[in-house]
Formats: C-alpha cells, sequence, structure tokens
C-alpha cells in the first residue's frame, strides 16, 4: 500500500525522503519489523519506541513515523515526524485497513463499570434479533459468531481495525465495543467513527495511570465530546457525571435512570437469586440478571436497542432471554443449598454493588462470607477502600491474593487491612494461597450461606512475576464444594 495514502488526515510535521513509496506492513514493535515496513515510533509506559529505531530500520523498515526524527538518518529512509505517533498510528490503521468503521455501526461503552455486560449483552440482544454483529470486549473479541480472545479492554489500534475490517467483510451490521480509559488516553480510539456512545458510571480506578479522578473522569468524557452529530449519547442520570459526559457534547443527547427522570426509566419490582422484575418506561419485564446494577445495565441495553430502532416490545422480549455473562455475578447453588458467586468486582463501587445486592436478596440469616484480593501494580489507594467494604458488609472476609504480577502478595493484603475498622477485625482473615483461601470459604459455609468469590471473575489465570498460570475462579469454589457434597 502506497504510504502517502496511509498517511491520509495525519498533520505531518517534518518530511525526510519519498512519501510515494510501498509498504507492506505498518508495525509499533520494532521485533516484528520485516522488508519494506513502515514503524511507528511510539513512547509507552515502560518503553519509548524512539530508542529503537535503528534496530527496525536494520530490520528492513523503509519508513519511520516518530514525535522526534533521529539526529542520525540513514539514506533512503523516509522519516516522518509527527505531533502524536499515537494519533498518527490510530489514522494510519483505519486508512491501511480500508476505514473499516465506517463500514458498520459502531457502538462505545464507556464506565469504571458495567462496560463488559452492557457490550456483551447488546451483542446477544442483536445477534437474537436477527442482525450480524460484532463484539470488542475484555472477555473476549467476536465477529459474527467467531471467537477470539481479548487481551486488553480496549486493543490497540491496528488491533481494532483489524478485527473491525474482518466484521465488514462478513456483513456485521452492528459491532458493541468496550471503551476504557486507558484506550481513549492513548488514543488507540481516534479516527473510528463510532454512531453511539454509552456512559455506565464512574467510580475511583485506575489512579495508579492516571494522576488524579478528576483527569480519570475528564478522559471519558473526550470520548464524549468527539462524537459527531449523526451520533447519540446514552448516560447514567443517576451517575454524578452522568450529565458531565453530555456538556458540550454535539451528539444526540439521552438518558437512563431508576432514581430521577430520564428518556429511559425503571422501577425494581422484585430482586432475587432468580432474577429481576423490572417495569421500564411503564412496561414489566422479567430478567434473569441480578441486582440494582444490572438494572442499570439493562437499562443502558434497552436504551440502545430503542434508540437504534428496534421496536421495544421485542427489546423486552429478547431482554428476558439474556443469561448473565461470564464471570459477572456468575453462581451456582450446591446440593448442600451453599451458593456460590464469582464475579470481577475489582473496584470499591462494583464490590459495593455486589454486597449490597446479596445483602438485599438474602433473608437474614444466612452468613456471607468473601474472598476478596486486589490486583498487584495497579491503584493502590483503592486497597484500603476494597477492606473496608468488605469486611462491613460481608459475616467473614477473607484478604488473599488477586494478580500480583511483580509485588509481593504479603504486602498487598497488608494495604488491603489497613482499610478494617477494629469492630471488623475479627471478621477478617489472611490466606496469601487463594486456591487455599476459597477451599477455607468453602469449609466455613454452611447450608444457605452466601460466598462471594471476587475480583477476577472471567479469568482463567493468575499473573505472577510475569508468568500466568492457569486459575479459574468459578472452576475453583466448584471443586471444593462438590468434595463437601461427598
Amino acid at each position: 500500500m502506497n504510504l502517502r495514502d496511509i498517511l491520509y488526515k495525519v498533520t505531518l510535521n517534518a518530511v525526510v525522503g519519498n512519501t510515494d513509496v510501498s509498504i507492506n506492513n505498518l508495525e509499533f514493535d520494532s521485533r516484528k519489523v520485516s522488508l519494506n515496513d513502515c514503524f511507528v515510533a511510539i513512547k509507552g509506559i515502560a518503553s519509548d519506541g524512539h530508542e529503537f529505531i535503528k534496530m527496525a530500520v536494520n530490520q528492513g523498515a523503509l519508513a519511520v513515523i516518530c514525535d522526534v526524527i533521529p539526529e542520525k538518518i540513514i539514506n533512503g529512509i523516509t522519516y516522518i515526524q509527527v505531533e502524536d505517533s499515537k494519533e498518527a498510528l490510530a489514522i494510519m490503521a483505519s486508512n491501511y485497513f480500508g476505514n473499516p468503521s465506517e463500514k458498520l455501526s459502531l457502538i462505545g461503552i464507556t464506565g469504571t463499570n458495567g462496560k463488559t455486560t452492557v457490550a456483551t449483552l447488546l451483542y446477544h440482544l442483536f445477534k437474537n434479533a436477527g442482525y450480524k454483529v460484532g463484539l470488542l470486549s475484555t472477555v473476549k473479541i467476536i465477529v459474527d459468531e467467531e471467537e477470539f480472545p481479548s487481551t486488553h479492554t480496549t486493543p490497540d489500534s491496528m488491533t481494532i481495525n483489524y478485527y473491525l475490517a474482518e466484521m465488514a467483510l462478513q456483513g456485521v451490521n452492528y459491532c458493541f465495543m468496550e471503551v476504557s480509559s486507558h484506550g481513549i488516553h492513548q488514543k488507540r480510539t481516534e479516527s473510528l467513527r463510532f454512531i453511539g456512545g454509552v456512559f455506565t458510571n464512574l467510580s475511583q480506578d485506575h489512579l495508579d495511570y492516571h494522576n488524579t479522578f478528576a483527569e480519570y473522569r475528564d478522559v471519558k468524557k473526550a470520548f464524549f465530546d468527539h462524537l459527531p452529530k449523526t451520533a447519540f449519547a446514552l448516560v447514567n442520570e443517576d451517575d454524578k457525571n452522568g450529565l458531565l459526559m453530555l456538556q458540550n457534547a454535539k451528539a444526540k443527547k439521552y438518558t437512563y435512570a431508576l432514581q430521577t427522570e430520564a428518556n429511559f426509566k425503571a422501577q425494581i419490582l422484585e430482586n432475587q437469586f432468580s432474577g429481576l422484575l423490572l417495569k421500564i418506561n411503564n412496561k414489566e419485564v422479567w430478567s434473569k440478571l441480578i441486582g440494582k446494577f444490572n438494572a442499570y445495565n439493562i437499562l443502558a441495553i434497552y436504551g440502545v436497542a430503542t434508540i437504534l430502532g428496534l421496536e421495544e416490545r421485542e427489546v423486552l422480549r429478547l431482554i428476558s432471554t439474556l443469561e448473565s455473562v461470564s464471570g459477572r455475578f456468575q453462581y451456582q447453588i450446591s446440593k448442600n443449598k451453599i451458593t456460590a458467586i464469582v464475579d470481577y468486582a475489582h473496584t470499591p463501587d462494583a464490590l459495593k454493588n455486589v454486597l449490597e445486592t446479596i445483602n438485599s436478596i438474602r433473608t437474614g440469616n444466612e452468613s456471607i462470607i468473601t474472598v476478596i484480593g486486589c490486583g498487584g501494580n495497579r491503584d493502590k489507594t483503592k486497597r484500603p477502600i476494597m477492606g473496608h467494604i468488605a469486611s462491613t458488609l460481608s459475616t467473614k472476609t477473607i484478604f488473599t491474593s488477586d494478580n500480583p504480577r511483580n509485588e509481593n502478595p504479603d504486602t498487598i493484603i497488608e494495604e488491603i487491612e489497613k482499610g478494617v475498622e477494629p469492630q471488623n477485625y475479627k471478621k477478617t482473615m489472611a490466606i496469601t494461597d487463594r486456591k487455599q483461601a476459597i477451599k477455607t470459604a468453602c469449609q466455613l459455609a454452611h447450608t444457605n450461606d452466601i460466598l462471594l468469590i471476587a475480583g477476577k471473575g472471567h479469568e482463567t489465570y493468575q499473573e505472577i512475576k510475569g508468568e500466568r498460570l492457569h486459575f479459574d475462579d468459578f472452576e475453583t469454589v466448584t471443586h471444593f464444594l462438590k468434595q463437601l457434597n461427598k
């Protein structure tokens, strides 16, 4: 493909060499560069691609996109200076794959919690309505019906556009995409044409990456600021940041809420382990999903489907058929009537929502035994908050390892325990080994008790010192509950 064509809409600050050349591939990983490729040097958190320009050229790169042109240039190589190489990569990736987001209807879902559930359930709802649908989520990527593993909430620009191009090729009508603050901040969604955006909620998370909560919030808002007039913006009005997302937005504005007046309003009539009975815009619907937080997710799904033109009664019928998403309030009841719940809750707000839901459903005599940890090399400020919430809202709490990554898991647990108030000390214990912690929780449980295994949800691994070891919370708790039933 001609480099000049790939650079369409990229602002060029300086050019050394010829842009009228044919290149094979776009690469931002110097290790993958081969003959006649274009290397995009990106400044990352852990490394700076500019330090690997020489390596990329030695491996055959014909062109280099960079924020700063190196002092030593090589004849025959084209060097292009841009304002922001991350943004340039996103635009170039879109051009390289033929601007696939313009060939289907792309809807982005952002917020702290609920992104995966809303995106995944929208995929299933529209699939069941007869459309060809795509999904870009934390859990998986789906092109119509073919599934691929996902490694990031928002993949890199090349991966996004590659799968969007595959979707366009397969005739996909709608694609539902999780949009993370990291993805927005790192310009991965730049040049994508969204026909709509959804805001679920905002609470503390990712303060290891964003300097302040205000910065985190404003990055989310930037997504809505960039939606075109032809798009829609649907926000949770009950969240204090919901209406803020709509300020300065050019898109058509919609709201959903349980507690305030909104375009899409719901009331919870029943909330139990078998599901939710809701009244949405004065029409009742039964859902297999559980909890107030899922009532919000259902409202978001209802709003998107209605905005996109699906018939209201059909939307309600389809909502009633939807199953819970893997690792999101995924539960089972053992033979001796112990309820085990696995949930991805890894933020204070998500953990509070899940525990409040369990407390609202239980009759009063059952114990709630929570197993919880916090990820290493991530936002440390939320650890004591998680400890406070778990120990306050549970009968018994076991602090354990999550994905410690490169941190000492015992140190992480100590930081979680700092949030436990004196009156709750006796309700807590620490077991570093996650498998042993889950086993202990199962042994402590009696008939009708409720176990919550929180933090990892759908994940099938534990990340320890750069290695991913197989570990599945649902699989593990199922195994130990079966042993108790023998």
